[in-house]
């Protein structure tokens, strides 16, 4: 079981009183021999559609020494994720869950959103503080 990342509790409270219900805290996907574990699964009723919303969360903390190092990680997972998840749970949508701050300095450079949109990355901006989620990006 890997770790938990530092904002992990934070996207699960988020996600919460976004009217989210979390189902699992580490999803677990083998494909051939190779194992992956996703942060966070939830799910969202809703009533009006009578229509339920699947989704999977991988939460990144950007804390290390180099954020150009930790985004290629986080992208590399994003994607061997989401092709895990095309095989195994389709119905499931992955997001990349991501701190305000680090949206604001980081992912709002111009280079940084072509690879976003060119790798149909989607991504769950929260603020830690108010553990609430700020934008979703689709």
């Amino acid at each position: 079981m890997p770790a938990k990342d530092l904002f992990h509790n934070t996207v699960k409270t988020s996600l919460e009183k976004d009217g989210w219900t979390i189902t699992d805290e580490n999803l677990f996907i083998k494909i051939d021999k190779i194992e992956f574990y996703i942060d966070l699964v939830a799910e969202r009723i809703l009533i009006a559609e009578k229509a339920g919303q699947k989704i999977a969360v991988e939460v990144k903390s950007f804390t290390g020494a180099s954020v150009v190092s930790e985004f290629h990680t986080a992208l590399g997972q994003f994607l061997n994720y989401r092709s895990a998840l095309r095989k195994k749970l389709p119905e499931r949508i992955l997001y990349l869950a991501v701190s305000f701050d680090i949206y604001d300095d980081f992912f709002q450079s111009s280079f940084i959103q072509e690879i976003i949109a060119e790798h149909q990355v989607k991504l769950l901006v929260f603020e830690p503080q108010k553990e609430e989620i700020v934008l979703w990006i689709k």
